[in-house]
């Protein structure tokens, strides 16, 4: 018995209109576009092959990063002899070595020294001068593998920033041994880039020194052990900090590092920033927050003062809000380069430029032609080789490419040729799954069966097949995207999109179309 219940078919209905309506933006004028709803206004932005886009090279400045490296290895290494109770002296961090002295009488019998430097960094090398001290430093070799790891780790975090879900398709490239190339399609003003690539994002909580006075803090006068650091001047423009200054200590009490999870939200009207810490993190914030009541807690991004609020009562669930001066543009920002992490070490943008396509327009407009020309053989095959039935499958394949469309400017993924030849693939797979249906119909007629009979086992006997061969397709797009970048993880999107797409188009599609015309026709005979 052959039952489309009436639920499906208007289920099937308002789906395919849902994404009529998605991708009608691609088919319209500009002007015709900007009058539509907002959710329909967007089409499928072009990749950087097809419409061009924004080229930076950006330099990391691997110089600050050893400066850093060095200067935390000493700090780790006078904790060390510290803990071993080994008295030293002239405890030196120069810009790309350590210089220091032990002094022989502290050292307790079974005391090895090298094997604290080596507790303090491994890669360290030791080497003894000429004044009775030692010298530490990092091997060429050394430096070297510092260099590559340093340069992987900012790429994996530019790659994060620029393209959260992997739908953008941005090029990003190393250069050398310090540079990175970034391309990406269809932004013709690099500045939202420059301003997302140009901060290091380091986020660190400080207690403010409430002993110093406002007349100390202008004329620059704090104890040991504490700093001066400017308010934030980014945000809304009528409420900047800049000119303010806070007194904070030198300690990191909390590092950004804990952070797990970040996102722009509203409070009171005004645009926030909510994050979340890790049980570390969470447990020291609360510790915290817990002691120091009645005390203000300054939050910094790359040494300025976002905001210092006033601890009114212990902070336990490991999560808070950071009051800025924000406009919603800048909350999100700085949502995204929280969430994506800090950069190991500072950008330098040494280029700066836009791109026109990569492809010249008879390229283009040569692989346009070559899809429309396969298309019509793929349909103009379906008719020929079942009929009706040949008919329905190329409306379930414009139903299917529809659905493709609609998602991807639903979700504003990229569309570059690797996405082409991915829809493309998607096709072929959506017309293999009809195929697989009415060959098995045939074989069904062979053995006798009745055509409402045929039908029913067709799909039925089929939908194992078409599911096993989707679902192994779609491990493969999960593996692309996982470990893919670039035009890859774009590639991978759209072939599961498609994929989901085809199950939907050839089977319920196809299904219902088939289903209704059996039961209003009551054939004697399938015309395939």
């Amino acid at each position: 018995m052959l039952i489309f219940e009436r639920w499906k078919i208007v289920f099937v209905l308002l789906v395919t209109l849902f994404f009529t309506l998605a991708a009608l933006p691609n088919v319209v004028s500009p002007a015709f576009r900007e009058k539509l709803p907002t959710w329909m206004s967007r089409a499928v932005p072009l990749g950087l092959d097809l419409r061009g886009g924004s080229h930076l090279v950006l330099e990391v400045d691997f110089n600050a990063y050893l400066r850093e490296h060095i200067a935390n290895a000493r700090d780790s290494l006078r904790k060390e002899l510290r803990t071993a109770k080994v008295g030293y002296t002239e405890l030196r961090a120069g810009s790309s070595e350590i210089s220091l002295r032990v002094r022989p009488e502290t050292v307790g019998e079974g005391v090895n020294v090298n094997s604290i430097i080596r507790r303090a960094d491994p890669d360290l090398t030791i080497e003894d001068n000429d004044k009775g001290g030692q010298r530490l430093y990092y091997s060429e070799r050394g430096l070297k593998d510092m260099q590559s790891r340093l340069l992987a780790q900012s790429i994996e975090i530019v790659t994060r920033r620029i393209d959260e879900s992997g739908t953008k398709e941005p090029i990003i490239q190393r250069q050398g041994l310090d540079r990175i190339v970034v391309q990406v399609p269809g932004l013709a003003d690099p500045a939202e880039l420059k301003r997302l690539l140009g901060k290091t994002a380091k986020m660190s909580f400080h207690l403010v020194d409430e002993s110093v006075s406002p007349e100390n803090l202008m004329r620059g006068v704090v104890p040991a052990g504490t700093k001066i650091l400017p308010g934030d001047d980014s945000g809304d423009p009528a409420a900047r900090r800049g000119q303010e200054k806070y007194a904070v200590y030198s300690q990191v009490a909390l590092s950004g590092e804990l952070l797990t999870n970040s996102h722009a939200t509203y409070q009171d009207n005004a645009p926030v920033v909510s994050f979340n810490f890790n049980r570390l993190g969470a447990q020291k914030f609360g510790e915290i927050t817990q002691k120091n009541i009645d005390r203000r807690f300054a939050v910094v991004l790359d040494n300025k003062v976002i905001t210092a609020p006033v601890i009114r009562g212990a902070i336990l669930g490991g999560s808070g809000i950071i009051e800025g001066n924000f406009t919603t543009e800048s909350a999100n920002e700085l949502a995204t380069l929280l969430r994506a992490g800090a950069l190991p070490a500072p950008l330098t943008i040494i280029e700066e430029r836009s791109v026109g396509p990569s492809l010249g327009q008879d390229s283009i407009d040569a692989g346009t032609m070559a899809s429309l020309v396969g298309i019509a053989c793929v349909i103009l095959f379906m008719l020929l080789g079942y009929g009706l039935f040949g008919v329905f499958a190329n409306i379930a394949l414009l139903v299917h490419l529809i659905i493709i469309v609609g998602v991807m400017s639903l979700i504003q993924a990229t569309l570059t040729l690797p996405g082409i030849a991915g829809i493309v693939l998607t096709m072929g797979m959506a017309v293999d799954a009809n195929v697989l249906i009415f060959e098995r119909m045939r074989d069904e007629v062979r053995f006798g069966k009745s055509p409402f009979a045929a039908i029913s086992h067709g799909f039925d006997l089929a939908w194992g097949t078409i599911v096993d061969s989707n679902i192994t397709t779609l491990m493969a797009a999960a593996l692309l995207y996982t470990l893919g970048a670039g035009s890859v993880k774009g590639f991978a999107v759209t072939l599961t999109i498609g994929i989901l797409s085809t199950m939907f188009a050839s089977v319920m599609v196809s299904r219902m179309m088939i289903f209704l015309w059996a039961r209003r026709t009551k054939p004697k005979k399938l015309p395939i």
